[in-house]
């Protein structure tokens, strides 16, 4: 595909009214023949430019992120300017001059500049992928019912209660984090500058030292002479474990202990079927097909196990089976999520028992988190000072034992 540029034009409508805006085409050429196209006579058509004071320096892996709080705020303010009576066009001229994420608001520009020129907004939306393919499939249902103010609404809602679910995530896990980053450096600055002051003490005292206090020695000696090297460890690791991640078996292998894990398990296994019921509930009140909603469905939980238990219930619905049979069969779905569903798919309304689904679990996730906060702050003290104690003790063990041949 050719690389497109972005052309600033000026035309006149068939009433002799002056119209400016932007479009991205191959070549100025082309966007004078789309412009007579949709009925405008081309009055100047030039190649955007960026002032200087404007311009960005872009750094590679280092650029504005587009997160799930920007495409949030974007749908709810471009439902309330569609169900206002704008134009697409006219709100999305408003949402690129006003939204402050950068990158979304080229992202938008660009998308106006594809709307002009006719094409539907989900399939501008898909060429970005800033866009879930849960937002793109409700906004494509959406322009096919008529309703794309509504489903925009709806889109805003998901969003935000998956980002109110990562936060929660977060808060439960900054704790633990930040308590073995400070049992990390604490480690380290005794071994390099405490533990040396304690060598020359220990040789003058001759003898055997105990093994925990040989252990503490090396360790110091090593970190001493090498800090540079067991600097980069803790980035070395993470890098590795992202790289790792990568790779499908590792994931899954991941995936699986993510719900087995002591003490977070639940907290990963409550949140992955919030996501997965509130997710597929917005996805088929949108209009969205089963087939079509389930597979998105399994692209958004974040957890192998569970893609592969949603494919499985693709694969049923594929032969006429109903959605509770397959889930029944696997363990990562409770008993009383699988019986609730199909109670709904009983009454015909599948979609407002998954989100009273994804409600449950949102509220099991909110008192999950407090217990685990309230769990997890005695345990870490107790942790750091387990490693700072150990340390001190094993520093100090060989003058217990001359105190005691002394005594």
């Amino acid at each position: 595909m050719a690389d497109t540029l972005t052309f600033d034009y000026t035309v006149r409508d068939k009433n002799g009214k002056t119209k400016t805006g932007q479009m991205t085409a191959p070549t100025q050429k082309a966007v004078s023949d789309k412009l007579r196209e949709l009925g405008y006579a081309p009055v100047s058509v030039s190649e955007h430019k960026e002032s200087l004071g404007k311009k960005e320096i872009k750094i590679p892996g280092l650029g504005e992120k587009v997160g799930l709080a920007d495409l949030s705020i974007f749908a709810r303010q471009f439902a309330t300017m569609i169900n206002s009576g704008l134009s697409l066009i006219r709100a999305l001229n408003i949402l690129a001059a006003q939204t402050e994420n950068a990158k979304l608001a080229e992202i938008i520009g660009k998308i106006r500049s594809d709307v002009e020129q006719g094409r539907p907004l989900s399939a501008a939306m898909a060429e970005h992928d800033v866009f879930p393919k849960l937002f793109i499939a409700m906004v494509r249902a959406g322009e096919t019912a008529g309703l794309l103010d509504s489903v925009l609404l709806r889109v805003a809602d998901t969003l935000e209660s998956d980002l109110a679910l990562r936060r929660k995530i977060k808060s439960a896990m900054t704790y633990p984090v930040v308590v073995l980053i400070m049992a990390f450096f604490l480690t380290a600055a005794m071994l390099i500058f405490i533990v040396p002051t304690f060598a020359g003490m220990f040789e003058q005292l001759g003898g055997e030292l105990p093994l925990p206090t040989q252990v503490l020695m090396l360790g110091s000696q090593i970190l001493t002479k090498f800090w540079y090297v067991v600097a980069f460890v803790p980035f070395l690791s993470w890098q590795g474990f992202k790289k790792a991640r990568k790779v499908p078996k590792v994931r899954f292998a991941l995936d699986k202990f993510k719900l087995k894990a002591p003490v977070f398990g639940p907290l990963f296994h409550k949140v992955a079927l919030s996501r997965f019921t509130r997710n597929l509930g917005s996805l088929l009140k949108a209009g969205v097909p089963i087939l079509q909603a389930l597979e998105i469905s399994s692209d958004t939980v974040d957890n192998g196990v569970m893609a592969n238990a949603i494919h499985d219930v693709v694969n049923a619905v594929k032969e006429g089976e109903s959605m509770h049979t397959p889930l029944s069969s696997h363990e990562i779905f409770p008993p009383m999520t699988v019986q609730m569903i199909a109670v709904g798919e009983e009454t015909g309304a599948i979609d407002e028992m998954l989100e009273k689904i994804s409600e449950f679990y949102d509220q099991e996730v909110e008192a999950t988190t407090e217990s685990l906060t309230a769990l997890l702050e005695p345990l870490m003290i107790a942790v750091l000072g387990a490693v700072v104690g150990g340390m001190v003790i094993a520093l100090y063990m060989p003058m217990f034992e001359i105190f005691n041949l002394i005594a």
